[in-house]
């Protein structure tokens, strides 16, 4: 063994407590990178392959009655690889063991046994048998939340009659990787489920034999979607066409689209605070050590070790720290991932997810962690290279301890000695004292970071669901209610208020931005569903123009008073110039709103409604539950209660998932850089510390010279981490912005005393461990030491 790599050891022995330290803060940035991009690529590969393999569409569009006769002309249009036409309906569902009602999803099967796109797997059970009637294939999610099996029946209102279907199979599809109700931002597994139907009792019971409402195209590779769907749209129109779409705004797709993304922005904001930290720690240490070894520098140059072989030493000293703590990240990273993919197994619904090992990223992860510790101690390991010998002989010469400014400012002994050593050690090297109340700050960041969301979700249930949305039922009709109809509704016993809306798809335009969105007509005075501004303040539906929430208006660039193309896309299909009147705030999905009467003028209709929402007598409401099931007109009943349950069982069990973690990792940072800190200042002033012990200084006078720097450092890094972990969350919320849902800054007090607790315990244990070394100081052997 060579002579530097026996003197690497002896150092790294000497240096075990520092070097876990910064290998565990390495670790923690190496794993958070690892888990993310495995998850990443593991959940990426297998939507990819299952797409393909199943054969998911890239077009969509709903129609209300089109002849089959079209199909060909579609199949003609420049660009259309495979064309499936299909019948869809919401009813609802009388499920044994449940008041309320549940929304099913029926979608045809043709008498083939397989569709020609989104296409079924059968996880359990059979396909479906052409020859008999009643038979329903059922998702995966719906089938297990209510425990049903192949062979279980569950009786559906099918338009305006109850029909008992027999489950055959539970199955899968591409396009129902996530279900989530229109209407809704999160999966409700135990209230809408997806049946797949034989196309001829689909045809039977709505009467629409020889016609479909839904299409699918699957494009050729490399042709333009936009012409495509302008084509489409143009076909489709005589028969109701509500407006061609891509995968991109097929809500399954849109959700795993958005995890993906969030993936990747953990992947990069994580472990550049880790590594950032970890090359900080590092240029401190080996700074450190380089200062304490000045002689040993010196007579290994003189023996002719050359300036690269001792540079190369230092480099090969942080390499294997930093190697030791990527080995330990990897490792973590793989047992981590593997955990995140089972979670996803658990929400996204895939024949097989398994969590597959990227090894490009252990790559990066072993370059990123290279270049950031080579990187953070290069000055540092130069001063020792363009040491000269003569210079090195010499020990480095000592500071000023002139009086600091506080000492003049502050009346004499206002200050012990102690505290004076305490105030002129960090006066004297503020470079040092700012970077280590940087590192202690990013730990309150990393802190705040991690929990700020739990509170952007609270804040997002209360404005929602409180605030804005008062109503406890949401009611949809098959097709546009009369007065009769609304009043019949209105009426129900139990029913204490209602109000109904018109909603209609639409298409907005603003220069050369256009975005597909409903609008919904509202109550000028409504008080069960509001709409608010960022404050939280009511905003009056006003008499003319066109409400839009501020992601929309973000992403078609208007503001209040532009002129907006609206591009009505059901029955005689306006166009209409309307100014945007106000913009309200909310936290999911892209919408528009406007008087409701003024909509009717538009469209040229009579009063009628697509909807109303209900505030329910709590008594009597398993009463309202079975006179709605009863009405053939009511197409989906949508309950605010168990969309706040879904909410806090998807969102919040990962949220405090992700919290756990969060809390271990920023306590690593803390632990790490205040240990480094606390650690190093114990190595450079032994020789001082021993000799006022020596002279008569108690244990714990000579424990304030050295802790009390950490505690200035601590105290100092606090407020600074708490502004930092605030711009952070922005950053995040700014990263996290998609269409299905915003999250808003919103940071609680108990956020930042939780931060300041867990960094402030963390100083503590560094305080008590190096407190230790305190005591047992040899105070012979460090005075013996020459100057």
């Amino acid at each position: 063994m060579l002579k530097l790599d026996r003197k690497l050891l002896r150092d790294l022995v000497h240096l075990r407590g520092q070097a876990a330290a910064i290998g565990l803060v390495i670790a923690a940035g190496v794993a958070t990178f690892v888990m993310s991009m495995c998850a990443y690529k593991s959940l990426e590969a297998t939507r990819a392959s299952y797409y393909d393999e199943y054969l998911f569409a890239d077009v969509f569009s709903a129609t209300g009655r089109s002849p089959n006769a079209i199909v060909p002309r579609l199949k003609e249009i420049p660009g259309v690889a495979a064309v499936d036409t299909r019948l869809v309906y919401d009813v609802l569902l009388d499920v044994p063991g449940m008041s309320e009602p549940a929304t099913a999803r029926l979608i045809s099967i043709p008498d083939s046994g397989q569709s020609r796109l989104n296409q079924v797997y059968i996880a359990r059970g059979r396909m479906l048998d052409p020859l008999r009637t009643g038979e329903v294939v059922v998702s995966e999610v719906f089938a297990d939340a209510h425990g049903f099996v192949p062979g279980d029946r569950v009786r559906a209102i099918i338009n305006g009659k109850v029909q008992e279907l027999s489950i055959v199979g539970i199955a899968l599809s591409p396009e129902y990787v996530i279900q989530v109700q229109p209407g809704t931002i999160l999966p409700d597994d135990k209230r809408f489920g997806i049946f797949w139907v034989s196309e001829n009792d689909l045809e039977a019971a709505f009467d629409m034999a020889g016609a479909f409402n839904s299409v699918c195209i699957r494009l050729a590779y490399g042709n333009r979607v936009d012409e495509t769907i302008e084509v489409l749209d143009r076909l489709l129109k005589p028969y109701g066409s509500v407006g061609g779409y891509t995968r991109d705004e097929q809500i399954s797709h849109q959700y795993l689209s958005d995890e993906l993304a969030q993936l990747r922005g953990m992947a990069v904001l994580a472990p550049a605070i880790f590594l950032g930290v970890a090359a900080f720690l590092l240029n401190i240490a080996i700074s450190r050590i380089i200062t304490q070894q000045r002689e040993q520098i010196a007579a290994l140059k003189a023996f002719g070790y050359s300036n690269f072989e001792v540079g190369a030493h230092y480099f090969n000293l942080v390499l294997v720290i930093t190697m030791i703590g990527t080995v330990v990240g990897i490792g973590v990273g793989f047992v981590l991932g593997d955990a995140m993919v089972g979670a996803y197994d658990a929400f996204y619904k895939f024949p097989s997810l398994k969590f597959r090992p990227d090894w490009l990223s252990v790559a990066i992860a072993f370059w990123l962690t290279s270049v950031a510790s080579l990187v953070g101690t290069f000055f540092a390991v130069r001063s020792a290279v363009l040491l000269p010998p003569a210079e090195a002989m010499r020990p480095e010469p000592p500071p000023s301890y002139r009086p600091s400014l506080i000492e003049r400012i502050l009346p004499p002994k206002t200050l012990s000695p102690e505290v004076r050593m305490v105030v002129r050690n960090i006066t004297r090297r503020p470079v040092k004292a700012s970077l280590s109340v940087l590192g202690i700050s990013m730990a309150v960041a990393v802190m705040i970071l991690g929990n700020f969301s739990l509170d952007a979700m609270n804040y997002m249930m209360d404005f929602q669901f409180r605030l804005a949305q008062r109503q406890d039922l949401t009611v949809t009709f098959v097709e546009p209610a009369t007065e009769s109809v609304m009043y019949e509704v209105q009426n129900l016993s139990g029913v204490l208020a209602s109000e109904t809306i018109r909603s209609i798809p639409t298409r907005i335009r603003f220069q050369n931005r256009s975005r597909r969105v409903g609008i919904m007509g509202v109550e000028p005075d409504a008080k069960l569903f509001r709409l608010l501004d960022a404050d939280e303040n009511p905003v009056r539906v006003p008499d003319f123009g066109v409400m839009l929430n501020t992601k929309l208006a973000d992403l078609l660039g208007v503001k209040i008073g532009d002129l907006v193309i609206v591009e009505v896309l059901e029955d005689k299909r306006p166009t209409l110039t309307m100014k945007v009147a106000a913009l309200v705030e909310e936290y999911s999905g892209v919408n528009a709103y406007m008087n409701k009467q003024r909509l009717h003028e538009a469209l040229l209709e009579s009063k009628v409604a697509s909807g109303a929402f209900l505030k329910v007598d709590p008594n009597q409401i398993e009463t309202v539950f079975s006179e709605l099931e009863r009405r053939p007109g009511v197409g989906s009943v949508s309950i605010k209660d168990a969309a706040m349950k879904s909410f806090e069982k998807t969102v919040a069990e990962n949220i405090m998932v992700m919290r756990s973690f969060i809390i271990v990792f920023a306590g690593v940072i803390a632990v790490g850089v205040v240990y480094n800190t606390a650690r190093i200042s114990l190595s450079e002033r032994s020789r001082d510390l021993a000799t006022m012990r020596v002279v008569g200084f108690t244990n714990g006078e000579v424990s304030i010279v050295l802790l009390g720097e950490i505690a200035a450092f601590t105290i100092a890094a606090i407020p600074l981490g708490w502004m930092i972990g605030y711009a952070l969350a922005g950053a995040m919320t700014t990263g996290l912005d998609t269409d299905n849902y915003r999250i808003p800054l919103v940071i609680e007090r108990g956020t930042f005393i939780l931060a300041t607790f867990v960094v402030v315990a963390s100083t503590i244990v560094s305080a008590w461990i190096v407190q230790r070394r305190v005591t047992q100081l040899d105070l012979i052997g460090v005075l013996k030491t020459r100057e």
